[in-house]
């Protein structure tokens, strides 16, 4: 590589919000451990991980000015960290860590899996995009282009979802 290009990733890390600096590293790291996570684990075993399991339904919850901050700023550090994984680190492990740093830092959010059909492939494709109030965490706002099949709420909301 270049001195110039490196120069220029590190004055661009530089001028990233204190924040996304400081859990840059630990996120990658946790990427490879959620790709790792995936591949090693069946599905049953990481569920219990991933929230409180709700009915599939498209329900998000409101955030105030503080929460949403932090979910953009968690948003944004998994998908910039994603992109200099050397492993893949398509939605579900950026999913799985969005949800560990929301957790972590006590924000409401919606976990959603979601299918269709993907007419070049004759086949099924899969998503995961996790949703917390207005912000799309990762994933996109996926709502329109797959169906919702399973759903995992942080264990605060679900206990609120279960009241109602």
């Amino acid at each position: 590589m270049k001195l110039s290009f490196l120069l220029r990733k590190a004055l661009s890390f530089k001028r990233l919000p204190y924040f996304e600096q400081l859990w840059f590293l630990p996120v990658w790291m946790l990427l490879g451990l959620s790709r790792f996570a995936i591949i090693v684990f069946a599905f049953r075993r990481l569920a219990p991980w991933l929230g409180a399991h709700i009915q599939a339904c498209v329900w998000v919850p409101v955030l105030g000015r503080r929460e949403e901050a932090l979910a953009l700023h968690i948003g944004r550090v998994v998908r910039l960290a994603a992109r200099y994984t050397p492993w893949e680190s398509n939605c579900f492990p950026q999913a799985v860590v969005a949800r560990l740093l929301l957790g972590l830092y006590g924000v409401p959010y919606t976990l959603f899996l979601g299918l269709t059909r993907d007419q070049q492939i004759s086949g099924i494709t899969a998503h995961a995009w996790v949703a917390a109030g207005r912000v799309s965490v990762v994933g996109g706002n996926s709502f329109d282009q797959f169906t919702v099949v399973g759903c995992f709420a942080s264990p605060r909301l679900a206990a609120l979802f279960a009241n109602t």
